[in-house]
């Protein structure tokens, strides 16, 4: 079950990222060039991990545990809190949750690791 839920999620939210960057190319042009750099940021670790996800979902069907599960839902978790944060701040001029970003970017980081630890641990 798990294999296929991270297989969707990543291939989900790596259409999203290409819908975005589609309509960013037409709305950037008039946003601050500070508004700019985060959009392209929070797009570049969107797609960067939703391959991950789907790296994950492959690994879940090969060796399922709940590190590899662990994974997914910390990639998930910080493509919400760093990507959604950093779009929020770039279209809506939002940065009442600017502190949550970091909170993204560790849950990334953290995903990565339990990937490897789960991938590592299993026979």
């Amino acid at each position: 079950m798990l294999e296929k839920t991270f297989l969707v999620l990543g291939a989900l939210s790596a259409a999203i990222s290409v819908a975005l960057g589609a309509a960013a190319a037409h709305a950037l042009a008039g946003l601050p060039p500070a508004a700019q750099s985060w959009f392209h940021t929070a797009l570049q670790y969107q797609q960067f991990h939703a391959l991950g996800l789907l790296a994950v979902g492959l690994v879940a069907g090969r060796k399922p545990s709940p590190w590899v599960a662990a994974s997914g839902w910390l990639m998930v978790a910080g493509t919400l809190l760093f990507s959604g944060n950093l779009y929020l701040r770039s279209f809506g001029d939002f940065h009442a949750l600017h502190a949550v970003t970091p909170f993204g970017g560790g849950a990334f980081m953290l995903g990565w690791l339990a990937l490897a630890i789960g991938v590592a641990t299993r026979r």
